[in-house]
């Protein structure tokens, strides 16, 4: 009968399991859910409809009771002068935004506490590098006393990025800045790139456990098979690579009008401001416009697939890791108009390359019905069937599908449950993995999904462990978190991926 109803709620609902809606995640944390309680209570008061008590037990119930906040839609004609928009309490938004500060200064106050061994630091180096939650948060305090010399002017109102919008680089080390080990390391990777044939094995061997910033992009060019291995051919094929880019660019751009492309630009259109909203820099027109012709030109020249909701995600780690071969500060609050044009061509087209050479290897997961996500989800159940068989049970208990959780997961690759720094770092291992971003990232969900294992038991509700998987607090994750995640799943590869069977049931 469940299973009857069940697909009875798929035929009525527009909306396929898993598609991708914007919900509150590791770029949009939730309102503390104290204040939430008390907003619940005064408006009970006055409203005189009783509440349902009972919690939702299956995602049909859960579907019926619950509305989501994001759920917009596609009209950007939308009236906002509602009466939903009107109803806020002057009370909540006080003791929200009072309860922000005071959690904001009790970050501040602890690191400096307990990091007073790092002061040695000098204060006024443009490139930070943290990777503990105790120096990410002194960083968060630290940029009210920088003085970078380009900042974003257009958002005046946004002056302190939040935790978990900062891109401060992660060392590999999780040490501080420039340790005598992290000067060892980034010599050896200066010596391999500049070897007349750069050895790739020995550099995907030496970018497993990360790539030090200052090496960062032609590392990532050479990892994803952008630029040869030979020194004397690589100027060249930038110049014919850049220069083949915006040849697409004169001769399909202006299609974007036409009948038969209107819908695929609108969506990308209406995507790109959802694009980590909480970070400066990717809600500037320039990089918007940017952003708009890679996914253009790359939707049309991928007929198979298409532009589908995700890819845009795809595109900020490399626009953020070759911006800052231009840049010396912090990237999020950078004002990319004071970039001459020369430098944000080639920004655009190398990022629009790599991107491509990431989709080549995973553009399954975006074709029609999209078959690569599906089967990377059906093989991440089997994998935690057997490395975890009591989460596994827990979720069959309380009728939670993998697919409405992972779907994004693989969607994304992991994007809107991390920060975007951890998504950098982690970017490193995958392009220095054999197709990491399609097999090994099978095994980063499966640790990932176990790092939780604690949290998910303990939740005993369909509601409960789908607002848990939807919102993973990693919002003070960094380089230290995601070594053990990455540890953990080459040990699930070396255990499961030359013995699939192992895994199946």
């Amino acid at each position: 009968m469940a299973a009857e109803n069940s697909k009875q709620f798929w035929k009525r609902s527009a909306k396929l399991p898993g598609s991708i809606q914007p919900v509150y995640g590791a770029q949009h944390p939730p309102l503390d859910p104290r204040l939430t309680k008390n907003f619940i209570k005064e408006r009970s008061k006055v409203n005189t409809v009783p509440l349902k008590n009972k919690k939702a037990s299956s995602f049909h119930e859960f579907a019926r009771n619950t509305s989501d906040a994001w759920d917009i839609g596609d009209d950007e004609e939308e009236d906002f002068s509602t009466p939903p928009f009107q109803t806020l309490n002057s009370k909540v938004a006080l003791a929200t935004a009072a309860q922000v500060l005071e959690n904001h200064s009790k970050l501040r106050i602890k690191p400096e506490r307990s990091q007073s061994t790092t002061s040695d630091v000098p204060a006024n180096s443009k490139v930070v590098k943290s990777s503990s939650d105790a120096q990410l948060s002194r960083n968060s305090s630290d940029t009210c006393l920088r003085n970078p010399l380009h900042k974003q002017q257009s958002l005046p109102l946004r002056p302190i990025i939040p935790l978990v919008a900062r891109i401060s680089d992660q060392n590999a080390s999780g040490a501080p800045p420039m340790t005598v080990r992290e000067k060892t390391r980034l010599e050896k990777f200066r010596q391999l790139l500049s070897s007349h044939n750069t050895d790739l094995d020995e550099l995907r061997k030496c970018s497993w456990p990360g790539v030090p910033r200052e090496v960062r992009p032609v590392t990532w060019r050479l990892l994803s098979g952008y630029l040869p291995a030979n020194t004397e051919r690589r100027k060249l094929t930038l110049q014919r690579k850049r220069e083949e880019y915006f040849g697409f660019i004169e001769q399909y751009y202006d299609s974007r009008n036409e009948e038969h492309h209107q819908d695929t630009y609108r969506q990308i259109h209406i995507d790109i401001p959802r694009t980590n909203p909480l970070i400066p820099l990717f809600q500037q027109p320039l990089v918007q416009e940017i952003f708009e012709r890679i996914l253009f030109i790359w939707a049309i020249r991928h007929p198979a697939s298409g532009y589908v909701q995700g890819i845009n995600d795809l595109v900020t780690p490399f626009f953020v890791v070759f911006l800052s071969e231009y840049v010396e500060e912090d990237v999020e609050n950078f004002d990319v108009t004071n970039l001459s044009q020369d430098m944000l061509r080639s920004i655009e087209a190398d990022s629009f390359w790599c991107m491509s050479k990431l989709l080549d290897g995973i553009q399954d997961n975006y074709t029609f019905a999209q078959p690569g996500i599906q089967k990377k989800v059906k093989a991440l159940e089997e994998l935690v069937s057997r490395i975890d068989e009591q989460v596994h049970n827990h979720f069959r208990r309380y009728e939670v599908e993998y697919l409405q959780f992972a779907f994004r997961w693989m969607n994304n690759l992991l994007m809107r449950e991390l920060p975007l720094r951890c998504t950098i770092r982690l970017w490193d291992t995958y392009q220095s993995e054999p197709e990491g971003f399609s097999h090994f990232h099978l095994y980063v969900c499966a640790a990932f999904l176990i790092k939780w294992r604690k949290e998910i038991l303990d939740e005993e509700d369909f509601q409960g462990l789908l607002m848990l998987l939807q919102n993973l607090p990693t919002i003070h994750w960094g380089n230290e978190e995601i070594g053990l995640l990455l540890a953990e799943a080459y040990r699930l590869k070396y255990m499961f991926a030359d013995a699939p069977n192992h895994y199946r049931r």
